[in-house]
């Protein structure tokens, strides 16, 4: 289970509240590493600035796999993760003083983080994320977040 907050372009702002679920049986070796993989799910709200510049908040949720390598065999507390997915708000969000033309749309993301603890049960990542159409509607402005991450694996 996760909390993720951050900030992006145009003064938005993103409280999300998710979990991941691990694929049991799948795993990569890559460059003295490991690379394994989750799926992401999330509900949250995203806030911004509508044309107006009034401050606007819209539900959103979201899915999707991410990729996590990890060094030393997978046993490094470190870990490199991307990922991508759809998500839906509940309304249209502006960014860079365009309404984004679709309410669907796809979020992708880059991310570096660390585990610690007795089980490693504690997370910390630091994400760029990115959401827009891909072009599929205009105006696809698409918005930019940096995100924090805390993760408690139960």
């Amino acid at each position: 289970m996760y909390l993720q907050a951050g900030a992006g372009e145009d003064s938005s702002q993103t409280l999300v509240l998710g979990v991941t679920l691990p694929w049991k049986s799948w795993s990569w070796p890559v460059g003295g590493g490991l690379v394994r993989g989750h799926w992401d799910l999330y509900a949250g709200a995203w806030s911004g600035r509508d044309l107006a510049q009034d401050r606007f908040h819209t539900a959103v949720i979201g899915a999707g796999p991410s990729l996590r390598w990890r060094g030393r065999q997978g046993a490094s507390p470190w870990f490199l993760e991307v990922g991508t997915g759809l998500m839906v708000s509940h309304k249209h969000f502006y960014a860079s003083d365009e309404r984004m033309a679709t309410r669907w749309n796809f979020a992708s993301h880059l991310g570096l983080g660390m585990n610690w603890g007795p089980r490693q049960e504690h997370e910390l990542s630091l994400r760029l994320q990115h959401a827009s159409n891909a072009g599929v509607k205009e105006p696809n402005p698409g918005v930019n977040f940096l995100l924090l991450r805390y993760a408690h694996a139960f």
